[in-house]
């Protein structure tokens, strides 16, 4: 299989998919949840598929070329308002689907450098467009300074400086060009008893990087209010799986402001401000050790989601079923 999806069903069931709709798949991927939505659509409606991945894009081409009510899309999901109105001119999506992590393709094909495992020594790249700035250029060009910032804050390595420190070090002999030679890195960075622990010790610097190669976090917010304003008020679903706890603490603060949206200062007694929830959040959901077991990868995941609520905070618009109702909020 091109790529094993992750919580395929409550992810597809958070969008409550609905025959006649306008639905968005934004990371393609090897096409298993758009495989679903288009399922649930039942040959009506219309599924777009976006991608950056040349690779993805292929494969997408091959499982859905000939299905009328799909289209398939390479670019970043980022353009999500541009996409929406230059292929349904002032029409929103019901839901939106975005997975913000690796495929199984693009850590199983060697040569695009996203795993630290030793059988699968490769160049550093993790270029997801395969294109732009590699793994390789941001480990030999970045300052001490900024590595320490992307390890730790990207991948929350509380042995960010240290390793930062080696790479420095190594770097300055001949030029990084191998996930091993990282690997080899990060392991000497490490005590001993680090190394005893569960997980693989190059694990949070490889996802550091591998989301500053492709600028997801710092894309994310941008990204997430684009995606939000493209859905339709009072039904439209967003649904989103993150792989990292920076990047899921990015989408829950997002959401708690769609959800919360009260900008009083806390002294107040009661709110003044009179902004309204533009959304209601769902509890985010994490996968079952039966997925655990089956697809290691998934362990890492969480599933938030959210049904739009109106467009702006002074919006009187009743929700579809004529009810604003209470808006939920995950506090964990």
């Amino acid at each position: 299989m091109y790529h094993i999806p992750v919580m395929l069903t409550e992810a597809v069931d958070a969008l409550d998919v609905t025959p006649g709709g306008l639905y968005v798949d934004c990371t393609g991927g090897g096409g298993s949840h758009s495989a679903e939505i288009l399922r649930r659509l039942g040959g009506t409606g219309l599924l777009i598929v976006i991608d950056r991945d040349p690779d993805a894009i292929a494969e997408l081409h091959k499982r859905f070329d000939g299905m009328t009510n799909a289209v398939i899309v390479h670019d970043e999901y980022e353009n999500i308002k541009d996409i929406l109105e230059s292929l349904v001119p002032g029409r929103r999506a019901d839901g939106i689907l975005v997975d913000i992590g690796s495929s199984s393709h693009q850590y199983d094909e060697v040569s695009r450098g996203f795993s630290y495992h030793a059988d699968a020594d490769a160049p550093l790249d993790m270029r997801m467009s395969q294109s732009g700035v590699s793994a390789r250029d941001i480990v030999n060009n970045y300052s001490y300074e900024q590595l320490v910032y992307v390890i730790s804050t990207l991948g929350d390595e509380k042995f960010a400086p240290r390793i930062a420190s080696n790479i420095i070090k190594r770097r300055s002999e001949a030029p990084i060009e191998t996930t091993t030679q990282l690997v080899d890195i990060i392991k000497a960075s490490k005590p001993q008893k680090e190394l005893k622990k569960r997980g693989h010790p190059a694990q949070k610097t490889f996802q550091a990087l591998r989301d500053e190669t492709n600028c997801i976090s710092s894309h994310l917010e941008a990204s997430v209010d684009a995606m939000f304003c493209s859905l339709n008020r009072g039904k439209g679903r967003l649904s989103i799986l993150t792989f990292s706890s920076h990047e899921d603490r990015i989408v829950k603060t997002k959401f708690r402001s769609y959800a919360s949206p009260c900008i009083c200062p806390p002294e107040l007694p009661v709110c003044v401000c009179h902004r309204m929830p533009l959304a209601a959040v769902n509890k985010s959901v994490t996968p079952s050790e039966a997925e655990i077991q089956n697809n290691p990868r998934a362990r890492s995941a969480r599933l938030r989601s959210l049904k739009k609520i109106r467009d702006t905070y002074f919006d009187d618009i009743d929700d579809a079923d004529g009810t604003d109702g209470p808006d939920r909020l995950d506090e964990r």
